[in-house]
């Protein structure tokens, strides 16, 4: 089953290069693809992820303290709440319509959307198995090298989504573009930087890491028990999980931002 999954996904990543070339739109690295391709297995052991649900607790600032649900679906939704001393904070990354939308939620029940330019990286930045990492039609993989990270050797690797060779400018691609660094032994994603930007400012760029560790086997799949989300080098989310369960039938519906 793993040859069979590893397989396919290298055909498919294949597939979307030609389409793109015809398209005038950079193929994926043939290099990429296979790193890509092996860090999916590493993490699914090659069975298809539909959704997911993930709990635990999680410090935010480095202040508050809760409990954490994060979930996903593989076609590009997701929900975080975060259940902490001031009030539940909660973001909604929403794709079936086309366009990527994003709603969040506050204490005292303030709510706003997420700016369509802090929409176009993975809304399961939290589960790479249910990002990029994927591939598909419009994602490019491009094959950065080996280098050191915190001591340790990865492979990095980078996505974006392509535009066509007529698109005015490029601030898509840039908006959407992800490095992910994966071990250089297991190829298991350690880290996953992007930018974030301002509301009002979408070439304005916060700079924000996710660091993935303790990672451990629940379920037939590889979950990272420990989650790390910065921003502009400052630890905003401490995560720490205790529950993992998958494929569940979690409805589309239920993302869906109106």
């Amino acid at each position: 089953m793993h040859r069979i999954f590893s397989i396919l996904l290298v055909c498919s990543f294949y597939g979307v290069s030609n389409c793109a070339c015809a398209q005038g739109i950079a193929a994926s690295d043939p290099q990429a693809v296979t790193f890509a391709t092996r860090s999916l297995a590493a993490l699914t052991g090659g069975t298809l992820i539909g959704d997911v649900t993930l709990t635990g607790n999680v410090t935010w600032n480095g202040r508050e303290t809760g409990s954490a649900t994060l979930k996903a679906l593989g076609s590009g939704e997701s929900e975080t709440e975060f259940a902490l001393t001031t009030g539940t904070r909660t973001v909604i990354r929403d794709a079936q319509s086309g366009i990527p939308l994003g709603k969040w939620t506050g204490p005292n029940d303030i709510s706003g959307a997420v700016v369509n330019h802090n929409c176009l990286t993975d809304a399961a930045w939290f589960f790479p198995a249910l990002g990029s990492l994927q591939g598909g039609s419009n994602v490019v993989l491009s094959y950065i090298g080996e280098e050191s990270r915190n001591g340790a050797m990865v492979q990095h690797i980078q996505s974006y989504v392509p535009q066509s060779s007529q698109s005015p400018s490029p601030t898509s691609q840039s908006l959407s573009t992800m490095d992910f660094y994966l071990d250089g032994v297991t190829l298991l994603p350690v880290a996953v930087t992007f930018n974030a930007h301002p509301d009002t400012n979408a070439s304005a760029n916060l700079p924000v890491e996710i660091d993935y560790s303790d990672y451990q086997m629940t379920n037939g799949y590889r979950v990272p028990m420990h989650i790390q989300r910065y921003q502009q080098s400052s630890l905003i989310m401490d995560i720490h999980l205790s529950s993992a369960s998958f494929n569940v039938g979690l409805s589309l519906s239920a993302f869906a931002i109106n």
